[in-house]
């Protein structure tokens, strides 16, 4: 399965449009920004690497993804249900 979503990612820069990508092994999250780090131009978080998913509501759903390693990352999904089904879905597979 490979679904994708408008996003942006909540780093020490701001806030990041791209697009997040729910796929079998993998969360990826790109962008085209050349102002913003290397490191989330191409955010890859490996599916064995997640330890949790928790959504906080400000204005819009903002999805924390913690890492294994101790790692956060924080991204605004526009569409928080979709997302959170076929993130399920792949977790659960």
């Amino acid at each position: 399965m490979k679904k994708t979503f408008a996003c942006s990612v909540i780093c020490q820069n701001g806030i990041i449009g791209g697009g997040i990508c729910i796929e079998d092994t993998a969360i990826t999250y790109k962008t085209n920004k050349l102002t913003v780090d290397r490191k989330y131009r191409n955010l890859v978080l490996p599916m064995d690497k997640i330890s949790e998913l928790s959504w906080n509501q400000i204005i819009f759903p903002v999805a924390t993804f913690r890492m294994r390693s101790g790692e956060t990352y924080e991204f605004l999904i526009f569409n928080k249900n979709r997302f959170d089904q076929c993130y399920n879905e792949v977790k659960q597979s």
